[in-house]
């Protein structure tokens, strides 16, 4: 008797003779008789175990792990001894190919008491569903890439067919594909790939339509094992990069770096009037991309310990610029009315004709844009969060420097990009920067005292706890971030500092020491330390820009819409991970909503270029979707500028709040003494202004 099974007399009850087994991560388990294959087991509850070879333990694809120790929540003593050991055809192949430490193959190893089983999900290269590392979304697995074992014929005098033609005829025999084509750069080396295989070879096969002919794409010797795929968002600012199992969806790494092209811009605008200026312009920034999209391929294959040329496909999303100027396009028609885009519709290419260095046979396709100023990024987010897939209004609010507002639900979805400017990253704020170690994130101010606490990016503590300047002295103290300059001007008109339009009361200068004045308007001493950190009446007028741009645009959505409230809000970027939905409510920054309706998606941009790569359905999807999204310019609405002037007020001059009224106490509506910020009517403020 095993030690395992004297710890535990269950092991030993005669009325439980077939060994109990658990199955991880799906947690299925089952009792099965001393003796049965592991895999028989695992088929047997359903558990996807991949196995290609029969059983005749030569591909390697049904590894498992088994756990031991004693899982009391499962009642199981699991145990190395509980299982076969390795039998010929095991040690066979462990001695050829080799097996990871702990890892046994499930076709040949039997079962012989209690075991808790691990699935590798790296060896799992054709499950239905997958959980994603990155987010909790379960997608269907229906990749534009396959891989395909075949043995091919050997050359017969009698049968003067070239081994060309022999494996395609094998490839339709053995897996159904009929009239592949086959990248022109493969044809030169199939003959010496056939015989180094002895015959044997793997073909990947790329078809993403199924209107469309497939391709043999790749092809190697013998049995081969690994496909990757990459799903990148071109942002302005950051590009941000997933690598990923074709074979099991499973996210192997995730990295982001900086875009480059920020040395010939910070904005989209400043991006394309360099273009303009230079003749060498748009080159020197479609390499610069380039580029950067190569140096992160690598980054990430480095970390997930894969070969770059093991990449076969890849999908990008980006705003309308980055878009052209990945692709090599002029953008300079997206610079000036209409915002013409070169080509809306989605895209395909051969990675190496954008000089992507992965795979010869690697394709990309880049998911349609919406509109001039409204991207392929734009229809990521869509794709992720499916506003057209429900009967609730949604509102999908990606903030940037152009902010992208897309409306709707399965009826109608609208959509439209609103000029918010760089305030909420810090440009324009005069200690503005963007989020750092050592910018402050998070601020609330005590409506009594009106003395600040804050938190600072890098340190734990805030501002009033014990402990604080110790752990800011690593790091400092250094400026106001997006998140937090949103927090600081709500928390300044919940505590009565400044009023409903934006403007600093100066008769606070009575009540505390940190409302300054500076000439004739006054500030908020935020951090009396170096730097010293103030929020001006300049910085509250950015902001009211930004937001009211923003609402404005929102607003106008939804009076297309013909709706006075939306369900359901989403904030979709970085920078929307960040902010507060109380506080952006507070701003006026978002309409009116419950507040456990509104919820940050992180990159949801990416999130749906994620999905476009592992199910080929799921462009389809998208390409219709964007054919229905209507374009509102809002430039050319007539009500928009009310609507603007109107969003200047906090949270809004006309617009109630009832949600928001519920778990805030919103000041009442007062305007600034004579002898505060600008004057108190407003025609003075406007005249000085």
């Amino acid at each position: 008797m095993s030690e395992a099974a004297q710890r535990d007399p269950a092991q030993t009850d005669p009325r439980q003779t077939d060994p109990l087994v658990l199955f991880m991560p799906s947690g299925k388990r089952g009792r099965f008789p001393v003796g049965t294959p592991v895999l028989d087991a695992a088929r047997k509850l359903g558990v996807y175990v991949e196995s290609v070879c029969g059983g005749r333990a030569t591909c390697g694809r049904c590894q498992i792990e088994v756990q031991e120790g004693n899982f009391a929540k499962h009642k199981i003593v699991s145990s190395l001894e509980h299982i076969s050991e390795k039998g010929p055809k095991e040690e066979r192949y462990e001695k050829v190919r080799g097996l990871p430490d702990g890892r046994r193959l499930s076709c040949s190893a039997l079962i012989l008491g209690d075991l808790v089983v691990d699935v590798p999900q790296d060896t799992v290269v054709n499950a239905q569903v997958v959980r994603k590392a990155a987010t909790d979304r379960v997608i269907e697995r229906n990749a534009a890439v396959q891989l395909c074992y075949v043995e091919v014929d050997e050359p017969d005098m009698h049968k003067p067919l070239g081994d060309l033609d022999r494996l395609k005829v094998v490839l339709e025999k053995d897996w159904g594909w009929k009239d592949l084509l086959i990248a022109p750069h493969l044809i030169p080396q199939v003959q010496q790939i056939l015989r180094k295989g002895n015959w044997g070879v793997t073909a990947a096969i790329h078809r993403d339509m199924d209107s469309s002919r497939p391709f043999i794409i790749g092809l190697w010797p013998g049995l081969k094992n690994e496909a990757y795929g990459i799903a990148c968002d071109i942002g302005s600012t950051t590009i941000a990069m997933h690598l990923v199992s074709l074979l099991s969806g499973r996210i192997v790494a995730s990295s982001g770096t900086s875009n480059p092209q920020i040395r010939f811009g910070e904005d989209l605008m400043s991006r394309v009037s360099y273009v303009m200026m230079n003749p060498d312009g748009r080159e020197a920034m479609t390499k610069a991309v380039r580029e950067a999209v190569n140096g992160l391929i690598g980054k990430v294959c480095d970390e997930g310990g894969v070969d770059r040329h093991d990449v076969l496909d890849m999908v990008f999303v980006a705003n309308p610029i980055m878009h052209h100027l990945f692709l090599g396009i002029d953008p300079t028609e997206l610079g000036q009315a209409p915002f013409a885009l070169a080509v809306s519709g989605a895209l395909q290419y051969w990675a190496n004709d954008l000089d992507i260095d992965v795979n010869r046979g690697a394709r990309v396709y880049l998911l349609p844009c919406i509109a001039g100023h409204v991207g392929a990024d734009a229809a990521g987010a869509t794709l992720s969060e499916g506003p057209y897939r429900q009967d609730r209004m949604m509102l999908l609010v990606d903030v940037g420097t152009n902010a992208e507002i897309v409306l709707g639900n399965r009826a109608r979805v609208v959509a439209a990009s609103s000029p918010t400017g760089p305030a909420f990253e810090g440009a324009e704020i005069s200690s503005g920067q963007r989020a750092a170690p050592g910018a402050i994130e998070r601020v609330r101010i005590d409506p009594e005292t009106l003395e600040p606490r804050f938190r600072v990016i890098g340190v734990e503590k805030w501002s009033d706890e014990p402990g604080f300047a110790e752990e800011a002295s690593k790091v400092g103290v250094t400026g106001i971030c997006g998140s937090a300059i949103i927090e600081v001007v709500a928390e300044m008109y919940l505590s009565g500092i400044i009023s409903e339009d934006g403007v600093v009361d100066g008769a606070m200068t009575a009540k505390s020491p940190r409302i300054i004045q500076n000439g004739r308007t006054f500030s908020y001493l935020l951090h009396d330390g170096e730097p010293r950190i103030t929020v001006t009446q300049n910085d509250i007028r950015a902001i009211q820009l930004a937001k009211a741009a923003l609402y404005a645009g929102i607003k106008l959505l939804m009076e297309k819409q013909g709706v006075d409230h939306v369900d359901t809000i989403r904030f979709a970027g970085a920078f929307g991970s960040f902010i507060d939905p109380k506080y952006a409510m507070v701003l006026g920054l978002i309409p009116d909503c419950d507040l456990a309706e509104v919820k940050a998606v992180g990159n949801a941009a990416g999130t749906g270029a994620l999905m476009a790569l592992l199910n080929r359905g799921h462009r389809r999807e998208i390409e219709q979707v964007v054919g229905r999204i209507e374009k509102i310019e809002t430039a050319l609405e007539g009500n928009f500028q009310q609507l603007f002037v109107n969003a200047m007020a906090m949270p809004n001059k006309v617009d109630a709040f009832p949600n928001l009224a519920t778990v805030v106490t919103l000041p009442e509506r007062k305007a600034p003494s004579d002898d505060g910020g600008e004057g108190g009517g407003r025609r003075r403020r406007r005249s000085r202004e």
